[in-house]
């Protein structure tokens, strides 16, 4: 597995899923096994059986988040304090239509419905680096679409 990019706040989220997983997790998985078990025959046990799957899904999350923070590499400040680089959060203008606010963050932590862009996304690479009131143009299936960069706000 290669490196995964994430912002501190991203790291800090993921070691909060790992531990929710081990712990409060595990322990409602192990109550309804122990439950399950207390019917009796679990061959034809369907409650059992639906729990042992849980738990078997939900150890396969636990490893492979915890590979994921195992590789997780938090981004440096790597642009100056005018310029954006991940963790920045911006103020776009898109095809002269009202401001909107967005977030550059790692690929894990892209959440569209959060205004959380990836790096790794053709407008998150295209606004690397980048200062406020540029103006650039991204290909997308609809066609070039112009950014203009209001605003920068670096932590």
């Amino acid at each position: 597995m290669s490196q995964i990019i994430v912002t501190a706040e991203g790291y800090q989220k993921m070691q909060e899923e790992l531990e929710y997983l081990k712990t409060t997790r595990r322990k409602e998985i192990a109550d309804r096994l122990k439950e399950a078990i207390s019917y009796g025959d679990l061959s034809e046990n369907s409650e059992y059986q639906e729990a042992k799957e849980e738990q078997a899904f939900l150890e396969g999350k636990i490893a492979a988040l915890t590979k994921e923070i195992q590789n997780a590499v938090i981004e440096k400040k790597t642009g100056t304090k005018n310029s954006i680089y991940l963790g920045s959060k911006i103020q776009l203008k898109i095809n002269n239509g009202p401001v909107e606010e967005y977030e550059i963050v790692g690929a894990r932590e892209a959440d569209p419905f959060s205004n959380k862009i990836s790096n790794e996304s053709p407008v998150g690479q295209a606004l690397l680096g980048r200062k406020k009131g540029e103006i650039f143009f991204v290909d997308a299936p609809a066609g070039k679409i112009e950014y203009e960069i209001i605003k920068i706000e670096n932590k």
